[in-house]
């Protein structure tokens, strides 16, 4: 039996990430960066397919307490037993070259047996390495991958069944440290760190970041967690935010909904910028406004609504048969075929972002007009087409009408941008043909007059959330009765135990795949958003309120959520969910609108 997901912990280097589980398991690692193969890969698979666990040495099942050390991304788990208690320190530092993991066992009471059971696979679980001694450490080796494994000299280490075995005691302040580091197996071993060093450094590096948040509202630790697990999410070179460090934990157990999501999604431009600017770090937005302009560079039919960490556009997708899947979900995934999708809303998106990012006083960029005028004039003679849309739905192309909505913001972006900078060269007549070509035949097609609502797709009668951002980006203004009517009618065709899925129950004939899936956590923080702006504050903050009661023991969220049973689904900790956190906190408590 897998854990559930809310029991995962992340820790990372702002290059790649592991997930720890309650019971002093860590079940995925990805090396060297998010997108590597992973070397443990239990989350997907079983014990034979990589993890390494640190506990008391008869402990069973979960620890007794665990949480981050306040504002950083340092994490404590305890366990109490009969002989005593102990504590485990997990972090990744911030590398100079090479990847770390660093576990820290002290001694809080008593006097402890502790047992470290480490398995390494490489290759998502498929590969044994070749185990040797040097200098005192374990050296695991094959084919492109090598991972020292260092630890204090009197802690007794083995080797059997094809795993590295430690155990040694602790008493109350006794503390015994544990380094992994991985590096490319033709290369000389790294520079050795220290790792109580590098704990203090993680220490005080992740608590004055923390400090430069602007926010100081109610839910503020609920906010700068978000914060910083975003901050976690960014891969530190190049400025791109994955959507997840993981792939193909399951959008519904047992079902065939698994993606990877170590990629970064052009969908999440705008919002992602608006909630970094908000809290104050612009010197991330403007990096990730820097990756954005670098990976959509180039001819505007080429645009991808996702591209790879450094902006790679190539992300082929291929089965992995050999891991059984997160609770018998199958297949897992590596890659996302959905890259080569048409999705007219990231142009919108692209456009909002880079306006955004003007008003906010970003650092002017040469080409960002030449990138902007290029999208909206490809915009004029391809907008007519149908596309997969926002949810990259599998089961053909429509005219989704929140796409048309983001084409229309496209527009609208190009047109105010020109207004305001007469300086700046452009077609304005067009552009604001064009603007209002979009809005006249969405307001014509897109619309049920009979139930007074926006439709999924023209002509049909699935709903979908998404259409929650149309007074958000200002296609219509929050006290239009068509907004209200659609706000009302996604809440009751869409709504499961008050949480919203992401479009109609049948919504198979739209993606194209069988089963369901969970409630989408957030759409919810969009109709969080949308009721405030609509002036319903009182019911946002109690929806609020609810969502943040869904993070888990340490404060992380999941893609979706089944209210049912009462668990996390898909892909985790989830980049959307927690911008979505942060930015309807900001909308309502903090004087921001709503993002």
């Amino acid at each position: 039996m897998h854990p559930r997901i809310e029991d995962y912990a992340l820790i990372g280097d702002e290059q790649t990430a592991a997930l720890v589980g309650t019971d002093g398991s860590v079940d995925w690692l990805c090396l060297p960066r998010f997108d590597s193969a992973a070397c443990f890969a239990r989350l997907l698979g079983d014990e034979e397919n990589g993890y390494w666990r640190i506990a008391p040495k008869d402990a069973q099942g979960a620890c007794t307490r665990r949480a981050y050390r306040p504002d950083t991304l340092v994490l404590d788990t305890e366990w109490e037993t009969d002989e005593g208690a102990i504590r485990v320190t997990d972090l990744m530092p911030q590398r100079d070259r090479a990847p770390d993991l660093v576990r820290v066992v002290e001694g809080v009471r008593g006097r402890v047996t502790v047992h470290s059971d480490l398995r390494l696979r490489f290759d998502y679980g498929s590969i044994v390495p070749w185990v040797r001694r040097s200098d005192g450490h374990r050296v695991a080796v094959a084919g492109p991958d090598s991972v020292w494994l260092r630890s204090e000299p009197e802690v007794h280490t083995w080797g059997e069944k094809y795993g590295t075995h430690s155990e040694f005691t602790v008493e109350e302040g006794e503390k015994v440290a544990f380094v992994l580091t991985w590096h490319p197996s033709h290369e000389p071993r790294p520079p050795l760190i220290d790792p109580y060093e590098a704990l203090h450094a993680a220490v005080r590096d992740w608590r004055k970041w923390a400090g430069r948040c602007t926010y100081d509202g109610p839910y503020r630790d609920e906010v700068v967690r978000s914060l910083i697990t975003l901050k976690a999410l960014t891969y530190r070179p190049t400025g791109g935010i994955v959507a997840a460090p993981t792939t193909s934990l399951p959008e519904e157990l047992g079902g065939v909904r698994n993606w990877d999501y170590r990629y970064c999604w052009v969908r999440d431009s705008t919002l992602t910028l608006n909630a970094l600017l908000a809290a104050g770090y612009q010197e991330e937005a403007e990096a990730w406004r820097n990756w954005l302009l670098r990976a959509v560079a180039g001819d505007p039919a080429d645009l991808q609504i996702m591209y790879g960490l450094a902006g790679e556009r190539r992300l082929p997708e291929f089965e992995v048969p050999w891991l059984s899947g997160y609770g018998g979900s199958t297949p897992v995934r590596i890659g996302n075929d959905a890259v080569r999708q048409l999705q007219l809303d990231v142009y919108g998106e692209v456009m909002d972002t880079l306006a955004l990012a003007r008003e906010a006083g970003l650092s002017a960029k040469p080409q960002i007009w030449a990138i902007q005028t290029a999208l909206v004039d490809w915009l004029r003679t391809q907008w007519q087409q149908p596309d997969e849309g926002l949810w990259e739905v599998r089961g053909g192309r429509r005219h989704f009408v929140h796409s048309k909505v983001m084409v229309w913001v496209a527009a609208d972006r190009a047109v105010r941008t020109l207004e305001r900078n007469p300086q700046l060269d452009g077609d304005l007549d067009a552009w604001r043909e064009l603007r209002a070509d979009v809005h006249r035949e969405v307001c014509e097609k897109g619309y049920d007059a009979e139930r007074n609502t926006f439709t999924q797709s023209y002509g049909s009668r699935e709903l979908d959330a998404a259409l929650l951002l149309i007074p958000r980006v200002g296609f219509l203004p929050p006290d239009d009765p068509r907004v209200v009517g659609t706000i009302d009618a996604i809440r009751a065709e869409l709504g499961q135990h008050g949480l919203l899925r992401r479009y109609s129950a049948d919504g198979k004939t739209v993606d194209g795949l069988p089963g369901g899936e969970g409630t989408f956590l957030v759409c919810s923080f969009w109709l969080a958003d949308a009721l405030h702006m609509t002036g319903r504050t009182q019911e946002a903050r109690e929806l609020f309120e609810r969502l943040v009661a869904l993070t888990n023991d340490v404060g992380l969220l999941s893609e979706e959520y089944d209210p049912v049973a009462e668990r996390g689904l898909g892909n985790f900790p989830q980049a959307f969910s927690h911008i979505g956190l942060v930015n309807t906190a900001l909308a309502l408590f903090g004087g921001d609108r709503a993002g």
